[in-house]
């Protein structure tokens, strides 16, 4: 049990590389008129990555146009999410791309030609795992970047990225309070119990959700299906899209059923959506449901030092806490008299 705590914690560290460019994904130095050539197999650990969900980032120093185009010749640059090329350090642009990214500092791999480099990364951010390029073909074999199952969202992670660009850039420009950006956005959600083509992903889900997960507690696939077939437990799954393209399964729910009230023991939405307010629809869902049967609601919620905008979503929709048992675990409690209204700007369809 111990070595598979340890296992599940591991793999929810890496989540995208940052590479070098000079003498590290090509050989060669670009801004001195080499004529770089692309390290032999790169190109194939890189897409290979990507098709198991592993982002792919750029920290290097040189000029921006010119590396790009480099890259575009090479049939790369669509790979490589919030690039950073110019003449701030490593440590500096590494900051950058986990925060565009919006993912913790200890799910980046950076590597790199140069000790040097390397050592100051890690002097800045202890987080992260520093690799010396000469590794770099052994990425691809390495367990922290074989997740368990490769589902169709994993497949798909950078082209969600893509799109929640195009989502920043239209929110960036549009003239209006931001409900009503929102709603032009055409957001569909989708909640239903949870059926066996779900539970890859719902394991995926609880594996690398460590932001917004009310518990920081993990799920195998077994214990999913064991909890899918109970009679005295929902595993309700979320699904979202919009005019831009589907985000696919983006939230979970284990809802264990008691005689007199229905009790959350997880609750999680993935920080993709952090700002729509799929947390508080999830909630809002398995309130109306308890309702409905004359039940209660109880849910457990553990700091976990990253997930406190999950506990701001309990305490939005007027959850009280009742008891902290000895693990740290703090219950809280809700009465149904009133629930609040699901956003305006969501469409929203029960299965």
């Amino acid at each position: 049990m111990n070595d598979k705590k340890t296992l599940l914690k591991e793999l929810k560290k890496i989540k995208c590389i940052v590479w070098d460019l000079d003498n590290t994904l090509w050989d060669g130095t670009l801004l001195e008129g080499d004529d770089v050539k692309l390290k032999t197999g790169v190109s194939e650990v890189i897409k290979t990555l990507d098709q198991r969900g592993i982002l792919h980032s750029i920290a290097s120093k040189g000029n921006y146009n010119d590396a790009m185009l480099k890259l575009s010749e090479f049939q790369l640059d669509d790979l490589f999410l919030f690039p950073e090329i110019g003449w701030d350090s490593k440590s500096q642009s590494i900051a950058k791309i986990q925060k565009n990214l919006n993912i913790g500092m200890d799910t980046l791999i950076f590597i790199d030609d140069l000790s040097f480099e390397l050592d100051e990364v890690k002097s800045v951010h202890p987080q992260v795992t520093c690799i010396k390029a000469s590794q770099y073909l052994n990425l691809p074999s390495h367990h922290l970047l074989n997740p368990k199952f490769i589902t169709r969202d994993s497949s798909r992670r950078r082209l969600t990225y893509i799109e929640d660009q195009k989502r920043r850039e239209e929110e960036r420009d549009f003239k209006g309070p931001r409900k009503e950006f929102l709603a032009s956005l055409d957001i569909h959600i989708q909640i239903s119990e949870a059926k066996d083509d779900d539970l890859k992903r719902a394991e995926e889900l609880t594996v690398r959700t460590n932001q917004l997960n009310a518990t920081g507690k993990t799920y195998s696939y077994d214990e999913l299906k064991l909890l899918m077939d109970s009679k005295n437990h929902k595993l309700l799954i979320c699904e979202m899209n919009d005019k831009y393209g589907a985000y696919g399964k983006i939230g979970l729910s284990v809802v264990e059923i008691f005689k007199d009230y229905f009790y959350i023991r997880l609750l999680l939405v993935s920080c993709r959506v952090m700002s729509i307010g799929v947390g508080t629809v999830l909630l809002s869902y398995v309130m109306h449901e308890a309702k409905k049967f004359g039940k209660r609601v109880k849910a457990d919620f553990r700091h976990t030092g990253r997930n406190r905008m999950m506990y701001i979503t309990f305490k939005f929709a007027n959850f009280k806490e009742i008891l902290v048992d000895e693990s740290g675990t703090i219950v809280l409690e809700k009465d149904l008299s009133s629930i609040q209204e699901y956003p305006s700007y969501i469409n929203l369809t029960i299965k």
